[in-house]
């Protein structure tokens, strides 16, 4: 799996977990984010910082709900463990971050493997 596979596997969370509010919450919040903060779905990925703080702007205090689901839903579809360098603050763009990076380890371990053999 790649590093294209994680970006797949970040916007199926996502989806999921604005799906959580309901169909036409989601669609309402990816028109807000595109409209308001010129954030377009496929850039989620790439711009997870600019995502939590328009998730934050948009449901305040509520936001945190949203990040947890989508975490969860993100963890269940990589099935990894964070194993953190340092003493972050377990903030949502830490967490995918590092999430992330396990994720790529992993998969270079497993290549290095596959070459050994």
């Amino acid at each position: 799996m790649s590093k294209r596979d994680f970006e797949k596997l970040l916007l199926e969370a996502v989806d999921e977990g604005l799906s959580s509010l309901g169909e036409s919450s989601k669609k309402a919040i990816y028109f807000h984010l595109e409209k308001k903060f010129n954030i377009d779905k496929q850039e989620i990925p790439y711009r997870v910082k600019d995502f939590a703080g328009a998730i934050k702007e948009i449901f305040g205090l509520g936001g945190d709900v949203i990040e947890i689901t989508i975490m969860k839903r993100l963890y269940e579809k990589v099935g990894r463990d964070i194993k953190w360098r340092g003493a972050e603050d377990l903030t949502f763009t830490n967490y995918v971050a590092e999430l992330k990076r396990s994720f790529l380890e992993e998969k270079e371990r497993r290549r290095a493997n596959r070459n050994e053999q």
